[in-house]
């Protein structure tokens, strides 16, 4: 008898092993919701998206996780299947390093979809002196090395006033966003590297050496005057509110939804608004994006039915309820080319 018990227990630990080497074989369970991650930037509009979606489709409303950009693609980017997301959101272009980490994961077929514009903006409490800067004044501010007599050292500036006499002595503290943030890629690019652009030493050293140029002008000092304040944009606002010296970082669907709190601050001239970004005239603005995984395209439900509610007229249209949260909206026939391109599944072209 207790060689039979053995003999069973032995069976049943084969059966449980079985069973497990079967579970663990088997694909992911089917999924039946849209799952997003991606740019806090985006975030807003993706989720506006999504909760109309819900209620006028007889779709799941999706999941929406805000990652940040660089976060976002690296879970785009890590497979094809249910456990992987469908879409992810991003507040500058795809990187080609970031197209060859989804090919070589299988993630082979893209579509990339532009949804609009936003502006970057300097922000600070509202009711502080309204303090305009320049370009080349932010790169000398956040900058982690600039050129003193014609040599590269440590950024020495302390106050504003270091930077420009001009300029109030106040402590420089700046909130802005983590290296994995678009609106940080988009900063750098846009607004550091067109300072740097400015001084003639690296002037002259973009000419001779872009890649060392690029290295300078986008290394942000970490030396406390800039502190990263994740990629939560709504937490950057609080913060400045607690503290009126600071100024943040952040996008300018941010401002306008807060504008009772916050100020944006003159950049170049021009100060952060809706027209002046739609037009070009704002220095430090950027194009938004999001972007879709081809191969989920029919085996997830509402794929398609959702790229066509974010790029209809209700939606990013000059009159849409994205317009109302801050997004800055293509003009109607870039739209529309947009959409041909999105409701065709065409393949990204960089």
């Amino acid at each position: 008898m207790g060689q039979n018990i053995s003999m069973n227990a032995c069976a049943r630990s084969g059966l449980m092993l079985a069973a497990l080497v079967f579970l663990a074989a088997a694909p992911a369970a089917a999924r039946d919701q849209i799952q997003i991650v991606g740019s806090s930037t985006v975030f807003p509009f993706s989720t506006a998206v999504a909760e109309q979606f819900g209620r006028s489709t007889d779709f799941k409303t999706p999941i929406v996780e805000s990652t940040g950009t660089g976060g976002g693609f690296k879970l785009f980017c890590a497979g094809v299947g249910m456990a992987t997301p469908d879409i992810a959101n991003a507040s500058r272009r795809i990187k080609s390093s970031e197209v060859e980490m989804c090919t070589s994961n299988g993630v082979s077929q893209i579509v990339e979809v532009r949804i609009g514009y936003d502006g970057i903006v300097i922000a600070s409490a509202r009711g502080n002196k309204p303090m305009p800067l320049s370009t080349k004044q932010i790169f000398m501010a956040l900058a982690r090395q600039i050129p003193v007599n014609d040599k590269l050292v440590d950024n020495p500036n302390r106050t504003w006033k270091d930077v420009d006499a001009s300029l109030p002595d106040v402590r420089i503290e700046v909130l802005g966003p983590p290296p994995t943030s678009g609106t940080r890629d988009a900063f750098v690019e846009l607004a550091m590297e067109s300072g740097a652009k400015q001084i003639p030493y690296l002037a002259a050293l973009k000419s001779s050496d872009d890649k060392a140029f690029a290295e300078v002008a986008h290394a942000i000092r970490e030396d406390g005057a800039y502190v990263e304040a994740g990629e939560n944009d709504n937490l950057i606002v609080q913060k400045l509110v607690a503290n009126p010296q600071a100024l943040g970082i952040f996008g300018f669907s941010f401002l306008d939804q807060n504008g009772d709190r916050v100020a944006g601050e003159v950049i170049d001239g021009v100060a952060p608004s809706f027209d002046a970004i739609a037009d070009g005239k704002y220095p430090i603005s950027r194009s938004l994006y999001f972007y879709v995984k081809k191969a989920h395209v029919g085996e997830i439900p509402g794929l398609k039915e959702y790229i066509s509610e974010f790029l209809s007229d209700r939606a990013s249209g000059e009159d849409g309820y994205l317009a109302e949260k801050g997004l800055i909206p293509l003009l109607d026939e870039d739209r529309m080319k947009v959409r041909r391109s999105a409701e065709a599944l065409e393949d990204l072209q960089l």
